[in-house]
């Protein structure tokens, strides 16, 4: 295609308003084509601010050469179908859905048409992330021993989406998950999973933990460790490490600017950003570019229905071992 990649966006809260913003403004190959949301004022906020129109989801459908599905989980498949039976790209945000059988009834779909389709797990576009996977692809750091991530949030969400998130496993741990199989270049073959409620009794009463930590078994012997909160008071923490036989790499913390102050009785450096969209903007850019080029050049899904599957999977198995104190083999 010659013609800029005509992409439209379903739901426009903040993830979907995001979108729509990088869409519009940072993807030199697409355009944001239309909008739809179940509130019709938040849809026509952002239709009036990039000069677009909110239509019917079916409109919108109807309108793109691609979709990018940021509605709630529960309507993903939904969309997926829809989108794919008109013949249009899929971008769909993490995850594609609580349900394993839904996942699978999308694979069916995919399978019949063919659409390009991509999961939104944003933070294998982050550009340290990336060096570590690549370091290890590459074979810098030789066999793979050991992994480690970190993923900590400045403070808990609103209780009433802990309610409605699917829990810590598949709401927040999700992203780590996903992202273990990307750096370590393996999948994971067992899970064994532990879970507590020492931030807010809010949770404990809404049925889910928050804090947790995990220990994964990839298919090539590695281990990785993965530790979450849901409150930490200093900023967005976000880590990972790779250890080799050959060496070590490390994606660290990004900072709001790379300044540091030493004086006589202290060194200072910037705080960590306190919002996942500041510390992953540039991944969320990026991954529009990685889209864009999917679709346009007929390669392959950077992130692909298996690879979003995957992470579901291990969430499931998460939750049973908190549960029943026991490793589960996938």
């Amino acid at each position: 295609m010659s013609e800029p990649l005509r992409i439209g966006v379903l739901g426009t809260g903040r993830i979907g308003r995001m979108h729509a913003d990088y869409i519009a403004r940072h993807t030199p190959r697409a355009v944001l084509s239309a909008v739809n949301d179940v509130n019709p004022e938040a849809a026509a906020a952002v239709a009036a601010e990039y000069g677009v129109p909110a239509l019917s989801a079916e409109g919108v459908i109807e309108a793109s050469d691609a979709v990018a599905i940021c509605t709630s989980t529960d309507t993903h498949v939904d969309y997926i179908i829809a989108a794919a039976e008109a013949g249009k790209a899929i971008f769909c945000e993490k995850p594609v859905s609580l349900d394993l059988a839904e996942v699978d009834r999308a694979a069916d779909i995919l399978d019949r048409t063919g659409v390009p389709f991509m999961v939104g797990f944003n933070r294998r576009f982050d550009p340290g992330h990336r060096a570590v996977r690549d370091a290890v692809l590459a074979g810098r750091l030789g066999d793979v021993r050991l992994a480690r991530i970190t993923s900590r949030d400045p403070a808990p969400p609103p209780i009433e989406y802990v309610k409605v998130s699917g829990g810590i496993w598949v709401d927040m741990m999700i992203h780590d998950f996903d992202m273990a199989a990307f750096i370590v270049g393996s999948p994971v073959v067992s899970v064994w999973a532990q879970g507590a409620n020492l931030v807010d009794p809010a949770i404990k009463e809404a049925g889910d933990v928050d804090v947790a930590v995990a220990v994964l078994t990839h298919a090539n012997g590695a281990i990785t460790t993965i530790d979450i909160s849901r409150e930490a008071p200093y900023g967005y923490d976000q880590r990972v490490e790779v250890l080799g036989s050959l060496g070590m790499a490390v994606s660290d913390n990004e900072r709001l600017n790379r300044s540091e102050i030493y004086l006589a009785d202290e060194t200072r450096q910037p705080v960590l950003p306190n919002f996942f969209i500041e510390r992953y903007e540039v991944a969320y850019r990026d991954q529009w570019r990685y889209f864009t080029d999917y679709v346009l050049d007929d390669g392959e899904s950077p992130v692909s229905l298996a690879d979003g599957r995957a992470p579901v999977v291990i969430a499931a198995a998460a939750a049973q071992s908190a549960q029943t104190g026991q490793p589960v083999a996938l």
